[in-house]
C-alpha cells in the first residue's frame, strides 16, 4: 500500500455495509455475501485492491440502491481475501482515508463511484487538540471500565496512539453507537469538532452504562433477598 494509491481521487468499486461504519486507521474483517459486493471485490482485486466502503442508511434493506447509501465513506485497501465454501467471501480491509461520492457511475454488475478524498481541516490550535486528546482518552478509559466487552489490550493500544485523527477513529470503532452517530463522526472534517463530538457521545454512553449498572445491581440485590426469604 502506498501513499499515492491511498489518497487518490478516482473511480472505485463500492461495498455497501450493513450495521457497520469503517474508519480510516482501522483494520477489520468483513464477510461479504451479496452478488454485487462480491463483483465489486473481484474488480478491486484485478486493479489496485482499493474499494470504497459506504454504510447503508437502513440495514434491513437486502438489495440497496445508490440512494440507500451514505455519500461519505472510507477508501480502504483489501489486505486479504478468502473465498469460503458457502459462496461468501471473507476479507481483511484497512481504512485509508475519508472520501465523498461525487457521483455514481453506470455499472450494472456492482456499485461504482467517482469519489474524492476528504482531508482534515487545518488545525489552528495544537495545544487545544492536545487537551482534547487527553480528555477523550480519559473518557474512553472510563467507558472501558464500565463496558466489560472491551478488553484491556484495546485500552493499551489506544494509549499508545499519538496522532489525534487516528486516536479519534480507533476509539470510535470500539464504541457501541448507533450507525447514524458513527456516520456523523465519519463525516466531520474538523479534527477539533470530531474530538468534541466523540467526547460528547462517550459522555452520553457512559451515563447509559451507569444507569444499566445501577439497575443490574438493584435486581441482583432483590434476587438475593428473595432467595434468602425462601430458605
Amino acid at each position: 500500500m502506498t501513499e499515492e494509491k491511498t489518497l487518490k481521487d478516482g473511480i472505485y468499486p463500492v461495498l455497501a455495509l450493513r450495521d457497520i461504519v469503517i474508519y480510516p486507521h482501522v483494520i477489520a474483517p468483513l464477510f461479504v455475501g451479496r452478488d454485487k459486493s462480491i463483483a465489486a471485490l473481484e474488480n478491486a482485486m484485478e486493479n489496485n485492491k482499493q474499494v470504497l466502503l459506504l454504510a447503508q442508511k437502513d440495514a434491513l434493506i437486502d438489495t440497496p440502491y445508490t440512494g440507500d447509501l451514505y455519500k461519505v465513506g472510507t477508501l480502504a485497501s483489501i489486505l486479504q481475501l478468502l473465498k469460503l465454501p458457502d459462496g461468501t467471501v471473507k476479507i481483511l480491509i484497512e481504512g485509508n482515508a475519508r472520501a465523498q461520492v461525487v457521483d455514481f457511475t453506470q455499472n450494472n454488475n456492482f456499485f461504482e463511484a467517482h469519489a474524492e478524498v476528504l482531508s482534515d481541516t487545518q488545525v489552528d490550535n495544537d495545544a487545544e487538540i492536545e487537551v482534547l486528546m487527553r480528555s477523550v482518552l480519559a473518557q474512553f478509559e472510563h467507558y472501558v471500565h464500565l463496558n466489560k466487552r472491551i478488553g484491556p489490550d484495546i485500552l493499551m493500544a489506544v494509549n499508545s496512539i499519538k496522532e489525534a485523527d487516528k486516536l479519534a477513529d480507533v476509539i470510535a470503532t470500539h464504541l457501541t453507537l448507533k450507525i447514524e452517530d458513527k456516520q456523523k463522526l465519519l463525516e466531520v472534517n474538523s479534527l477539533q469538532k470530531r474530538l468534541e463530538m466523540l467526547f460528547a457521545l462517550m459522555e452520553k454512553e457512559i451515563s447509559v452504562l451507569q444507569v444499566e449498572r445501577k439497575i443490574r445491581k438493584r435486581v441482583q440485590n432483590q434476587m438475593k433477598k428473595a432467595n434468602e426469604n425462601t430458605i
